[in-house]
């Protein structure tokens, strides 16, 4: 797992390869990650956009960006933690990811940055 820590914000990332099942010939190796935000503040944020950062093996970078995560923009309170699932297709067996979201503290709508700390996706037979 790995996590990072900006602004009382606390973010978390498991990854999983979704397997050779999922993957068609020739086509992306697809792996899935989950990830939690934990708000240590004393007042509420909601999280508004997300910036991906992907690189595959090759080198082939991609930015994502766009509003929300899975269609929501979650309002954590504090002291609570707010978990969803995705997944990425990548064109090799391994890539890696990193990125941020922007957050709004509800009580003052002061704007921040809260890091999404880096990973690596790794299909296993790669890993060791």
């Amino acid at each position: 797992m790995h996590s990072a820590k900006t602004d009382l914000v606390e973010i978390s990332v498991k990854t999983q390869y979704e397997g050779e099942r999922n993957r068609i010939q020739n086509g992306p190796y697809v792996f899935s990650y989950v990830i939690s935000i934990t708000n240590h503040a004393a007042e509420a944020m909601q999280l508004l956009r997300r910036h991906w950062f992907i690189v595959d093996g090759d080198g082939q970078k991609r930015e994502v960006e766009g509003m929300g995560v899975v269609g929501q923009q979650p309002i954590i309170l504090p002291g609570e933690t707010y978990t969803y699932s995705s997944f990425c297709p990548m064109s090799q067996e391994v890539g890696k990811m990193s990125g941020y979201y922007t957050m709004i503290r509800t009580i003052d709508e002061h704007l921040f940055v809260a890091d999404i700390p880096a990973f690596t996706l790794t299909v296993p037979y790669r890993a060791n």
